[in-house]
């Protein structure tokens, strides 16, 4: 059984402008369509900034991406058909990838700092007829892969030019295979199709009031959906100007505060580091910043707050169904909580287990070959996200990863309430607390710490006693320099060992 967790009025968080019964998130039919119009109608205004500086107006992406299909048609790719790409962000990365989508191709993004085994296994995994690869190396591994595959720069060779039917993708085609970041086991190809890429950018540029008066920041890597999916598919659709960067820098994000950006989108580490930045105070000159990927901690948001005056937005989507739930743009923002369904998203917490179920538009249908696993994951048409929430005052709350639940001494500890706590503690950047086997326990609650050597653990311990009933209170405490992290600063707790013995 399941109960309805949607706020009562969402209109109330809308920008002035909109209504729930004006919405159309399909509106445009696909993505790539309803970029051409918007390029069509934006002409010669600037929208894409490279990382060396230089703009790309929304005219000169709508021939350079025609140009661009062209050229993948050349190596005899047809519509349906795989493209890897394994790139840093960059102009020629942006059209490579829009050229695919107006071409009918699925595409298959790939972090470039991936490892040979880790590019073998989405070759394996997406059957791509295409790799696009920058740099030598990954383009060496791809070829050993798969002997029969093109492989190419983002450059596309202008001399690569074949006739295509642009455009012609209908909503229901896949447009995107993810694989998933395997913080909780091995990565699943999640296909989304068009109509999810475009309801699910739809929905944040409506939420979110973005607008072709909007210059985005995004220093995020475009090979996952926050910087893909959500960064750039939402200022392409918006018409507003990405600026691009090949990677995070503090100072750089400032800068561009202080020149004039509007928006900024980051996962919680680069917020910390934000807030030791000198001249932190300038990030408070954008008149949106969110963060998502990761929890951002209660203390980190409230002490953005008192440096810049910049009430961060936090929000919560997977691969499986880009955004579902976002604080709001007008209204109260609460740290701790990541808000409201998103327009178009309905949401559900489980009776028994308050596992988050949801269904809308952006939703994916069903991980690539994995029947078995596509039937334990969707229950009457919802989709079983493995998230476990909670509802205070309409606002979403997420408390945990099922997989993730601790059960020691027949209590069940959720591990982001104890993460909450430890992270209280001065000194602590991050923590990270896992079950550990115990013949007396059946599992004992074991923490890592991230801060210095001079961190006081039998402090530490002391205010975890104050703050947590006995059972939650961690038993084993290890402390790191640093936690181990994926690209978009997930700390991957399968790659945490088991402390030596009790702080």
């Amino acid at each position: 059984m399941t109960r309805s967790s949607r706020p009562a009025d969402w209109s109330g968080h809308l920008p002035a402008d909109m209504s729930p019964a004006s919405l159309d998130l399909a509106a445009g039919g696909t993505l790539p369509a309803a970029w051409v119009a918007r390029w069509r109608a934006l002409g010669n205004a600037p929208v894409l900034r490279d990382t060396d500086g230089s703009w790309s107006s929304a005219a000169q992406l709508l021939d350079a991406t025609a140009d661009a299909a062209r050229g993948l048609a050349a190596t005899g790719a047809s519509p349906g058909e795989r493209v890897l790409i394994a790139a840093a962000p960059s102009a020629s990365l942006v059209v490579a990838h829009c050229g695919a989508l107006r071409a009918g191709l699925v595409v298959v993004p790939v972090n470039p700092t991936a490892s040979r085994r880790e590019l073998e296994a989405a070759i394996v995994g997406g059957s791509p007829t295409v790799a696009i690869c920058c740099t030598d190396e990954l383009a060496g591994w791809a070829r050993a892969a798969d002997p029969k595959l093109a492989v190419m720069t983002p450059d596309i060779d202008p001399g690569l030019r074949s006739p295509c039917e642009l455009d012609a993708a209908s909503p229901k085609d896949p447009a995107l295979i993810v694989f998933t970041s395997g913080t909780t086991g091995t990565p699943k190809g999640v296909e989304l199709t068009h109509a999810n890429l475009l309801a699910g950018a739809a929905s944040v540029v409506t939420a979110w009031g973005w607008t072709e008066r909007d210059r985005l920041i995004l220093a995020l890597p475009l090979c996952h959906v926050h910087g893909l999916g959500i960064g750039l598919h939402g200022s392409l659709l918006a018409g507003s100007a990405a600026l691009l960067f090949d990677r995070f820098d503090p100072e750089s994000v400032l800068r561009e505060s202080e020149a004039g950006a509007t928006m900024f989108f980051g996962v919680p580490t680069m917020y910390e580091r934000l807030a030791q930045a000198p001249g932190a105070a300038r990030l408070g000159r954008v008149r949106l910043c969110v963060s998502g990927s990761a929890p951002l901690s209660v203390a980190t948001h409230r002490r953005i707050e008192e440096l810049c005056g910049q009430v961060v937005l936090e929000r919560y989507g997977m691969t499986e169904t880009l955004l579902l739930v976002s604080n709001p743009l007008h209204g109260e923002r609460r740290a701790g909580t990541v808000g409201f369904p998103l327009p178009g998203v309905e949401l559900r917490l489980d009776e028994e287990t308050n596992e988050i179920l949801v269904r809308g538009p952006s939703v994916f249908h069903g991980y690539r070959d994995r029947p078995e696993l596509n039937a334990a994951s969707f229950s009457d048409g919802w989709f079983r996200t493995g998230d476990i929430g909670a509802i205070e005052n309409g606002y979403v709350r997420i408390v945990g990863r099922a997989k993730e639940l601790i059960i020691t001494g027949g209590y069940n500890v959720h591990p982001r309430e104890v993460e909450e706590v430890l992270r209280e503690f001065p000194g602590v950047a991050d923590a990270a607390v896992v079950g550990t086997p115990s013949s007396e326990w059946g599992e004992t609650v074991t923490a890592y710490v991230e801060g210095p050597e001079s961190l006081d653990l039998d402090a530490l311990e002391a205010h975890a006693r104050r703050e947590l009933a006995p059972y939650k209170r961690p038993r084993l405490v290890c402390r790191l320099d640093a936690l181990p992290r994926n690209l978009l600063g997930k700390v991957q707790k399968e790659r945490l060992g088991t402390p030596d013995g009790p702080a």
